[in-house]
């Protein structure tokens, strides 16, 4: 029986799979990402100073038991502060002339800046190199003590100029400068010219006198320190140079 040659049947040779086109996904992602981050912030912000202006809105007739200052002391030490909310006929005049005379002269004039005093805060941090002094106004540290944190940096005084803006067109200075006085510390947990009367003075602070209430505003803005020293000699000379200014300081209108 004849046999054929069986004929060999070659295999194609397989040929090499072409790598895939680089894709830019990557960047495209990374787009998206940074969009959304950026939206995030804004909305972020956007929410923040809606809830200010709520705040504001309520506390322009009610008393203020709680800042940012309160709420960070609360959550470091687990205590509770003191503090006394007392209206505006409840602090003796002497106070409110204390507090201008040392801390915000043009109180009763400006607008919440004191542009001449950010001028010379700014010459002296380019001096520095460092963020020193701020040139704060009453209403700019009432502004930070309520709604942000002590640390100084460029963007914390951008959100208090805003919140500046804001609390000056929605409140009088009366107000301003009696919510001011029921929030300022005074010492470990006292807040509020209230809490420091009865503390330092035992007494309220509608029966502080010119002395008593210098003494007071001089602790500001480094309180903790001189509750512990309070016979330091700056403190004692502070006291004294807010003493001489106090007759000359300019009350509120609704203050005359």
């Amino acid at each position: 029986m004849d046999t054929q040659p069986t004929e060999l049947v070659s295999s194609p040779i397989p040929q090499p799979i072409p790598a895939a086109p680089p894709t830019k996904k990557c960047p495209g992602l990374l787009r998206r990402w940074f969009k959304r981050l950026v939206w995030s912030i804004v909305l972020l912000l956007l929410g923040f100073h809606l809830l200010v202006f709520l705040l504001l809105a309520y506390w322009k007739g009610q008393p203020v038991h709680t800042s940012a200052f309160m709420l960070r002391h609360n959550l470091s030490t687990f205590s509770r502060v003191q503090q006394t909310w007392v209206d505006d006929s409840q602090i003796a005049r002497v106070v409110k002339q204390a507090a201008i005379a040392s801390e915000d002269a043009q109180f009763s004039n400006h607008d919440g800046f004191d542009w001449n005093g950010i001028e010379h805060a700014m010459r002296r941090n380019q001096r520095s190199g460092t963020i020193r002094a701020g040139g704060s106004t009453i209403s700019q540290q009432l502004a930070k003590n309520l709604f942000l944190f002590a640390e100084r940096s460029y963007v914390r005084k951008a959100e208090e100029a805003v919140i500046t803006v804001m609390m000056e067109s929605m409140w009088s200075k009366e107000r301003i400068l009696t919510v001011y006085l029921n929030v300022a510390e005074f010492g470990e947990g006292i807040y509020g010219i209230e809490a420091a009367a009865q503390h330092y003075y035992h007494k309220p602070a509608s029966r502080l006198r010119a002395g008593e209430a210098a003494s007071l505003i001089a602790m500001l803005p480094n309180p903790k320190y001189f509750q512990q020293h309070r016979n330091d000699r700056r403190l004692r000379n502070k006291t004294r140079i807010i003493l001489r200014r106090m007759g000359s300081a300019d009350l509120p209108p609704d203050e005359e």
